[in-house]
């Protein structure tokens, strides 16, 4: 992982903690959440204020999420909002996080410039000993104040400037004088600047989860379902039907058309399908490559071309499958009919725009996983473990290009790949069950439920 570390791939936005004031601040919240503290002169945190570096020194990766279903968190800034979240359980976390601190972020500020704030995010559940209690974690509660409780004194000191006024003889009440002057000391005029720390409930029906292996759970879709990595019978009995496995590329090619969550990439508005399918196309051929150990060079697309040639009958067929729809895009080409059974079929396809995008674009990085440069964009845990496993002339490869061609502009491949950013007002996402053509059901090449009607 050093490669990927030097490169700014791993660990890359994380925010350094290296003054004594901040590291006191960091420990006592340490100590107040975990029982633990730390002896580092410094270290970098991620937006939940989880660091590696600590991580390491309490042989603990998971000292702010002990139980795996309602993290913690520990805010020191309000840049950590930029950060990136290490070790996910739950794919929402980032994003309830990135809310919570927007949201609340003068309050944060002006928090954070006296003491680090604590909190959690409290799911329904308080342990996840079985796949079925993961569908009862619909929603998300944020709660959090500084160590030395500036919230909740403030919440008092309101309280009683409120008694104060309306009782008749309040200013004769020495005792109650005496609690207010007490507590205005740590909080200040709350009169004039508030202090106010809500907290703000997320809801959280669709979701991916580490846990078992890997589950993907859509429950306020039009057709409900839940997608695993392992076996879809090592889950046991779930409340909820149907529940798919990754083998069964069919039934989870069917059910992303019933629930109008992908498109072709090639039907897709502003964007440049024949660019988008040559780079998978590339990619397949460095795998292939490397899996019969055929030397890749600097892997430019002259070089890759020559590969293609080298391996011929024994091309992949995800690389067939995508040259032959690249024919037709090009008009070049007959129109190619790709099923659910090709294994080229999802990568072709992407999120449709919509609040589900992110994690029907991770999802669709798991099924087609040889697209390196989804996988590292969509689905970070799978890329990690994914790197770990590949030669180091593929690592090599992979970094290279990342670094080269995503790096220097992450937004705006993640545009021209995806589309824009699904917006975060309910009032501006799509309906659950947009209007569809008879064309975008199939699909270009015939769709599975074209061919089950035939």
């Amino acid at each position: 992982m050093k490669r990927l570390i030097e490169k700014g791939l791993m660990f890359g936005n994380l925010i350094e903690v290296s003054s004594p004031a901040l590291i006191e601040r960091y420990n006592r919240a340490l100590k107040h959440l975990t029982g633990k503290t730390t002896k580092l002169a410094d270290f970098h945190i991620d937006i939940s204020g989880y660091s590696p570096e600590i991580g390491v020194e309490l042989e603990d990766d998971h000292y702010l999420n002990p139980n795996g279903c309602n993290r913690q968190f520990i805010l020191l800034t309000t840049s950590q909002k930029g950060s990136p979240l290490l070790n996910i359980k739950f794919s929402t976390s980032r994003g309830i996080l990135q809310q919570f601190i927007e949201v609340n972020e003068a309050q944060l500020f002006a928090l954070t410039a006296r003491d680090a704030v604590a909190g959690e995010l409290q799911g329904s559940v308080y342990e996840v000993s079985t796949p079925a209690k993961l569908l009862e974690m619909r929603q998300i509660t944020v709660e959090a104040d500084t160590i030395g409780g500036h919230v909740a004194d403030a919440e008092k000191l309101t309280a009683l400037i409120e008694r104060f006024r309306a009782e008749p003889d309040g200013w004769r009440d020495d005792a109650l004088i005496g609690d207010m002057i007490g507590l205005a000391r740590k909080t200040g005029d709350v009169t004039r600047m508030p202090i106010t720390l809500p907290a703000m409930t997320f809801s959280q029906p669709n979701f991916w989860t580490s846990h078992f292996g890997g589950l993907y759970i859509f429950q306020d879709t039009r057709v409900p379902g839940v997608i695993a990595t392992m076996p879809r019978e090592s889950l046991g009995k779930m409340p909820i039907f149907p529940v798919f496995d990754m083998t069964q590329r069919n039934s989870i090619a069917e059910w992303l058309e019933l629930n109008g969550l992908v498109e072709p990439i090639v039907q897709a508005r502003d964007m440049d399908a024949a660019g988008v399918l040559r780079q998978k196309m590339d990619f397949i051929l460095v795998d292939a490559a490397d899996v019969l150990g055929v030397e890749i060079g600097d892997a430019r697309r002259t070089e890759l071309r020559k590969i293609a040639y080298k391996l011929g009958e024994s091309l992949p067929e995800e690389f067939l499958g995508l040259s032959a729809l690249l024919r037709w895009v090009e008009g070049a080409g007959s129109w190619p009919r790709i099923t659910s059974e090709h294994p080229a079929y999802f990568y072709t396809l992407r999120a449709a725009a919509g609040p589900n995008r992110d994690l029907v674009n991770m999802l669709l990085a798991e099924l087609s996983p040889k697209d390196v440069r989804q996988m590292f964009i969509t689905h970070k845990e799978l890329f990690y473990l994914s790197y770990a496993k590949w030669s180091d002339r593929k690592r090599q490869y992979v970094a290279d290009f990342l670094e080269r061609e995503y790096k220097v502009d992450a937004q705006g491949a993640r545009e021209a790949l995806f589309g824009a950013e699904p917006s975060m007002d309910p009032r501006q996402r799509p309906s659950a069950k947009p209007s569809r053509d008879m064309t975008d059901l199939v699909g270009p090449w015939g769709a599975v439920q074209q061919g089950r009607r035939r």
